[in-house]
């Protein structure tokens, strides 16, 4: 047994296929002044080519699992558009009259080594994505072909030194059992694809290994723990057949579930809504038992093309989910465009902190001509279903009254061209800064319901980028600073007699359900993915006991001590489950 990092959960049986290095066979010769023109023109024609094939990539990818694990090629077109890359590769190709494919493999070798010296795991990472656009760029300049993977049926185990985006993209998960990386980590973009895909990966194995593993040999990765098996005895494979069947069975009998209330054993319904951001999200979300859209993200509509979609492209969208989702309410969140997302077509202004800066609500509010087009086309969408309007990023009783004004403007419009929709449509507001917490009580006054978002909730009352390694391990969501935020909020809503759900990533965590139930929440939407576990847990919980538990929660001072109390408990409904099986209420 190699111990390695547990990079996406699950275990895997079944034979190794190692994926062959790419050795590079670089001219050394120098190029003469006048083929420099030339040359130029090679590189750029490489950059187009490389630029095409990730959009390609991306789309695909967006296909299998949707919009938000598909920005990981984001990163990668924003390589081939970074200027200091840029300048590297073709000042070593100006000075130093070298072709363009070595001029783009020691720009790789220069950033890739720079990053290592770094004492930060995510900076490592990342240096992975500037060599899988580098390589990418190299094969077209070399024109190499791509290493091809098994195309016979027989699963297999793919086995890399390091498994790159654009080749985790081709594999068909059905074919790939697991997989092995030589180096990397879990914050590493394979292992997001991994997991995503639903596919066990161990990785940083590299100097555990006293011999190569061999294509052919027998594997067992161990994606909880951490651990590979390189030919495991009797004993070991006959036990990790044992746990792996026993997934099996726990995913089966989850899928049971899809169509049994969100019940607790002493009678609390839940509504359990589903997040997305493509239509393909939706039908994972509808098989998996989602009552209605509790967060669709709008902002998939405007990326991945060259200019603003129309009221119609919008509207055919819109329709399209309301209309799949059938009785169930679909709340549409306006876009949220700005900070970590930006849009090729639309240039925003450099900011020294963007997730604090020009974006969501303040984008919509000052360009009111994008910001009616898309309430037009929402508006339009409600005359076929139950359809709600959500604005992000309120912090001010202001917005929400502008926003409403352009809204009205939207339906004077469509009055005017004789179009139908809800005149009484709901519209609320996302809960996910400090300020909209503090005046809750004022808000809850405009607005017909609330939606807290935590992600962003917890992200500016700690203080901590949640996405930035040096300080990801201060983002606690069950801080008591947190808690009495939630508190505050739904307080106000109840006071003022509207609903409030959550959407955040908290909503889909099995050891806040006690919280949901002590603040009387009973509306939650969360990833796809986690509506069956959540639904599992809800039916195994008694609400009388967990309300205790998260009454004591309250009192508590520390992340720890809160995460501890409620990680008990957690434990405990499982056992009382009995670990894997549904509870005798869920038939």
């Amino acid at each position: 047994m190699i111990q390695g990092i547990g990079a996406a959960t699950g275990v895997a049986i079944g034979k190794a296929f190692v994926l062959p290095h790419w050795e590079l066979d670089l001219p050394d010769s120098e190029l003469d002044a006048v083929d420099l023109a030339k040359e130029f023109e090679r590189l750029y024609e490489g950059i187009r080519t490389s630029k095409n094939e990730i959009e390609y990539i991306k789309n695909e990818f967006k296909e299998m699992v949707g919009h938000e694990e598909s920005q990981i090629f984001d990163a990668h077109l924003a390589i081939l558009d970074d200027p200091v890359f840029m300048n590297e590769i073709q000042g070593i190709i100006e000075r130093q009259y070298k072709a363009a494919e070595v001029a783009v493999k020691e720009a790789i070798d220069h950033f890739v080594s720079m990053f290592d010296l770094l004492d930060d795991e995510y900076m490592k990472e990342r240096a992975l994505d500037i060599k899988d656009v580098g390589n990418r760029l190299l094969k077209h300049l070399l024109g190499a072909p791509e290493v091809k993977l098994p195309s016979d049926t027989q699963p297999y185990i793919l086995v890399a030194k390091e498994l790159s985006p654009s080749q985790l993209v081709h594999l068909n998960p059905s074919h790939v059992l697991g997989i092995v990386t030589l180096t990397g980590g879990k914050t590493s973009h394979s292992a997001i694809m991994a997991r995503a895909l639903g596919i066990p990966m161990v990785s940083g194995i590299e100097n555990k290994l006293e011999k190569p593993i061999q294509t052919g040999e027998l594997l067992i990765v161990d994606g909880d723990a951490g651990h590979l098996y390189l030919e495991p005895d009797p004993l070991t494979l006959e036990r990790y057949e044992g746990i792996r069947d026993e997934q099996r069975k726990r995913k089966e009998q989850l899928q049971l579930l899809a169509t049994v209330d969100a019940v607790t054993k002493d009678g609390t319904f839940f509504n359990l809504a589903a997040n997305m951001s493509s239509v393909k999200e939706l039908d994972i979300a509808l098989q998996n038992g989602a009552k209605g859209v509790g967060l669709f993200r709008t902002e998939f509509l405007y990326m991945d093309r060259h200019s603003f979609p129309t009221e119609e492209e919008q509207f055919e969208v819109y329709r399209h989910v309301v209309e799949k989702a059938g009785q169930s309410s679909v709340v549409i969140r306006t876009f949220d465009i700005g900070g970590d997302k930006q849009l090729d077509y639309f240039s925003l202004p450099e900011e020294d902190n963007p997730f604090l800066g020009y974006r969501a609500i303040r984008i919509c509010l000052d360009r009111t001509e994008l910001f009616q087009t898309q309430l037009a086309a929402i508006l339009r969408a409600s005359a076929f279903g139950n359809v709600k309007i959500m604005y992000p990023m309120i912090s001010s009783v202001e917005e929400i009254r502008q926003a409403n004004g352009i809204l009205h403007q939207a339906m004077a419009d469509l009055d005017r061209r004789g179009i139908a929709y809800d005149p009484n449509i709901k519209v609320g507001i996302m809960i996910e800064v400090p300020a909209a917490v503090a005046i809750a009580d004022l808000l809850a006054e405009e607005a017909d319901f609330f939606s807290i978002g935590t992600n962003d909730l917890v992200q500016y009352v700690l203080a901590v980028d949640r996405m930035n390694e040096q300080i990801a391990h201060m983002y606690h969501p069950f801080h008591p600073a947190v808690l009495r935020m939630l508190r505050t909020t739904v307080e106000a809503a109840h006071q003022a007699g509207i609903p409030v759900s959550v959407c955040g990533e908290l909503a889909g965590d099995e050891r806040a359900i006690p919280i949901w139930l002590e603040l009387g929440v009973k509306d939650l939407s969360m990833s796809p993915q986690s509506l069956l576990r959540v639904k599992h847990r809800i039916l195994n919980t008694n609400a009388a006991e967990a309300k205790k538990e998260a009454a004591a929660c309250f009192k508590l001072r520390t992340n720890t001590a809160v995460e501890e109390r409620l990680n008990t408990f957690a434990e405990r409904c499982s056992f009382a489950s009995g670990g894997s099986g549904t509870d005798s209420s869920a038939s």
